[in-house]
């Protein structure tokens, strides 16, 4: 759906336990007057009031022409996951904690729907990791973050052969490896030390954890790429997980190939440069290096003059005392 399109199907993704029924109702007030139909999966039946019709996921996938994600952005990746075949405009509205997909809180819902039905958005591509292996789960291989390669018992150590286009690059040895996407450079890879990657970037990085030997430090590589890891022949069984949930185990001898599909799903920003100054903030959670005077550029412009304030005091403070 793009602006000046009509919209006839809105599908609704729930968070897995969260009450969401506020969202939903608001949904339905919006839809009212309107020739717009309510879809649920069929699974959350019990969830959704009369006005909105379950359907089987292949009813769900192929009808809908927005989804409105009600969660988190785990919730926010299980229907970009839903829709990977037919990508469609995607909504997050926060009902979690941080969040870098979600856009939109449940107080704003009401005005977000506004902005969609006049077209007043824009559409963010992502891409996702596209997994094949004999050892994973074909239900599960596409990941939006990462794809993380760990030992199953959390004992020993991860011994994998790393080959990119055919060709052999070493191995890695240590305690996992991390593949992601820009969208996830801020997870996991971040926690080990890999780069941030900018969501505009066509690259993806991988990452060793804790490497004991082999390639000891980040590797970036092109969106083109294929990288192909394959088990050590005396090394232990290694569980694969796949933006975060269990996916499988590859075995001695096994492999697995990771490529970059592109434009897998469509996120829908609002505002894009609000949405960039929240993922500001947010990874300043994650102590990047920034002065205070560039801390002050994330507070909101009606508080910003306090925070500036304080600021000035605590300096002349420490001037005092130094």
């Amino acid at each position: 759906m793009r602006s000046g399109s009509r919209m006839t199907a809105i599908g609704l993704v729930l968070h897995p336990t969260k009450p969401v029924d506020r969202s939903i109702d608001t949904i339905l007030e919006g839809a009212r007057g309107h020739p717009v139909r309510v879809l649920a999966r069929e699974h959350d039946r019990h969830r959704v009031p009369a006005q909105v019709q379950p359907v089987p996921d292949s009813t769900f996938v192929g009808e809908v022409d927005i989804v409105i994600a009600l969660g988190g952005d785990g919730t926010m990746l299980g229907a970009m996951r839903l829709m990977i075949e037919r990508p469609v405009p995607v909504l997050g509205v926060n009902y979690g904690d941080l969040g870098f997909l979600v856009e939109v809180t449940p107080e704003g819902l009401p005005a977000a729907l506004e902005r969609l039905t006049r077209g007043e958005f824009t559409l963010e591509q992502h891409g996702c990791l596209e997994v094949n292996s004999a050892g994973v789960d074909p239900a599960s291989r596409f990941g939006f973050n990462d794809v993380v390669l760990r030992q199953g018992d959390g004992k020993g150590t991860v011994s994998v052969d790393l080959t990119v286009d055919d060709l052999r690059y070493g191995y890695y040895r240590g305690d996992a490896v991390v593949i992601s996407t820009p969208t996830g450079s801020t997870a996991y890879n971040y926690a080990a030390g890999g780069p941030v990657l900018s969501p505009s970037s066509d690259a993806i990085v991988i990452t060793p954890v804790a490497p004991m030997s082999g390639i000891s430090r980040p590797v970036v590589l092109g969106v083109r790429d294929e990288v192909r890891f394959t088990t050590a022949n005396d090394g232990m069984p290694i569980a694969v997980d796949i933006d975060g949930t269990s996916a499988g185990e590859l075995v001695q001898g096994q492999w697995l190939t990771a490529v970059m599909r592109q434009d897998a799903a469509q996120v829908v920003r609002l505002s894009a440069s609000e949405h960039a100054q929240r993922s500001r903030v947010r990874l300043s959670l994650l102590d990047l290096p920034l002065r205070p005077d560039q801390l002050l550029e994330l507070i909101p412009p009606d508080l910003r003059r306090n925070a500036e304030a304080a600021l000035s005091r605590n300096t002349r403070a420490a001037d005092r005392s130094s």
